[in-house]
């Protein structure tokens, strides 16, 4: 049985670039920490725009451009990409919630049952939420935690209504 951490998202636009915050810049340390002290397999994802962000339908309801890939902002944060390991998958992901992630979560388990997962990183109540939910669709029996001292919001409320709404859907939420 394998246990498996998925760190979404902790990107510079996320932290402290355009789409950064005070409560992302705080969270850095902890996930840090979660990855080092962590034991089973761990995987990134990265929110991957192109250049025609703003007219995408994402990019006409968040005009911010932001994780353009190839830019600063679309990079982990140094402390977070120093602990990548060559057999650490970063899955690009287009949109909120990624099918390239379940993909390989299904062939992980039919290689070697997977016992958990626990997810951090950014931002809860939008791409931390998507996948979240998306694993507890595809692996229903499998515990999924989330650990909220290791993710943050939009905003500290948007934060908070993520985690209830998860924890109503049987994702067990670390405090």
């Amino acid at each position: 049985m394998q246990d498996i951490l998925i760190v979404v998202d902790m990107q510079n636009d996320f932290v402290d670039g355009s789409l950064g915050t005070q409560e992302a810049q705080q969270i850095v340390e902890r996930v840090e920490e979660k990855i080092r002290q962590f034991e089973g397999r761990v995987l990134y994802t990265k929110d991957t725009h192109e250049s025609d962000y703003l007219e995408t339908q994402e990019g006409m309801r968040l005009p911010v451009e932001h994780c353009i890939r190839g830019t600063k902002g679309w990079e982990l944060v140094p402390e977070i990409e120093a602990l990548c390991q060559p057999d650490n998958p970063v899955i690009e992901k287009p949109t909120f919630g990624s099918s390239e992630l379940i993909t390989l979560l299904e062939r992980w388990h039919e290689e070697k049952p997977i016992r958990s997962f626990t997810i951090v990183g950014l931002c809860t109540d939008i791409c931390v939420i998507s996948n979240a939910l998306l694993i507890k669709a595809y692996f229903p029996e499998i515990p999924i935690a989330v650990d909220s001292s290791c993710c943050a919001g939009v905003t500290p409320e948007s934060h908070q209504r993520a985690l209830d709404a998860m924890r109503v859907c049987q994702i067990d939420i670390i405090e």
